[in-house]
């Protein structure tokens, strides 16, 4: 009996052995040559970017390649400009596909949320509302805040914020500018917001408004297409915005929780220095359209 028993069990275990790792462990992915796995994007190999395409010296769209422009996605126009350079570096950089998709600025969030892009570079701050709805790279850019006026404005000599006192203004809706910058101006008649930069630029050069607040790379850029608009900045002064790391630090947004892509992208920006910030944003200024 106790040999009959021996052998009932022997041949148990035998027929068990199949079992023990007949099934697929859980695979890790190899990662590519820059250390990041396949996984992290939508698309392996491919990094989709969702920016506006209409928000100079950021991003903006042309009718051909030139200065290295990147087709849109589903479009026969080009992107350019400041945040499309960064996408293209960090992609040569991974070795990874760039492709971008036009977007509506409220939809860059939501697009990045339901996994129809990766990221947006698209000049977003790094505020604590969206860290609630997104994660960030370090940042790619640091933006002080301006104020841009008509050169023949009574406005066009303000010292200060408290100079900008009772003024006409407007800023694009959404950003930190109008959320947190205009309503530091004494007695000013804030208008809506405007739906995007150029938006809020022709506000301005149409008398709409007495000036508009915005950051300094977009103000550079208006006053740059247009000679009749001077640039205010107050930044240093006793009289200037009061701002947050959060409301100038530019970032690039990734789905929450995706820590590969983030950690893939912050390798590359780590390479780059605020002076390289600085000169291909004055790059980006120096050939964007004169006109949106």
């Amino acid at each position: 009996m106790k040999r009959i028993l021996s052998v009932l069990l022997a041949i148990a275990m035998l027929l068990a052995l199949p079992a023990c790792g007949s099934k697929d462990e859980p695979q890790t992915t190899e990662p590519a040559g820059n250390g990041e796995t396949a996984s992290a994007t939508v698309e392996p190999n491919k990094l989709i970017v969702a920016m506006e395409c209409a928000y100079a010296p950021y991003n903006w769209t042309q009718s051909d390649d030139s200065n290295g422009a990147v087709p849109i996605k589903g479009s026969s126009d080009y992107a350019y400009g400041y945040d499309v350079m960064m996408a293209k570096y960090i992609c040569d950089q991974l070795s990874w596909e760039l492709e971008i998709v036009k977007t509506d600025w409220d939809s860059i969030i939501p697009a990045i949320q339901s996994g129809t892009v990766d990221v947006g570079i698209c000049g977003q701050s790094v505020t604590s509302d969206r860290l609630e709805l997104v994660d960030f790279t370090s940042p790619y850019y640091y933006a002080t805040i301006v104020t841009v006026t008509n050169a023949d404005s009574p406005y066009a000599n303000a010292a200060s914020v408290a100079d900008l006192s009772g003024g006409t203004c407007t800023s694009q809706l959404n950003t930190i500018w109008y959320t947190n910058c205009l309503p530091q101006i004494p007695n000013a008649n804030i208008l809506p917001g405007q739906d995007t930069a150029p938006a809020m630029i022709v506000a301005l050069t149409s008398g709409a408004v007495d000036y508009i607040v915005t950051d300094q790379p977009t103000g550079l850029a208006a006053v740059a297409a247009n000679p009749n608009l001077k640039l205010l900045d107050f930044t240093g002064t006793d009289g200037a915005f009061q701002v947050s790391d959060e409301d100038i630090n530019i970032g690039i947004s990734v789905r929450k929780g995706n820590t590969e892509l983030v950690e893939a992208i912050n390798s590359v920006l780590a390479n780059l220095t605020e002076e390289d910030f600085t000169n291909w944003m004055n790059e980006a200024i120096a050939v964007q359209p004169l006109s949106e």
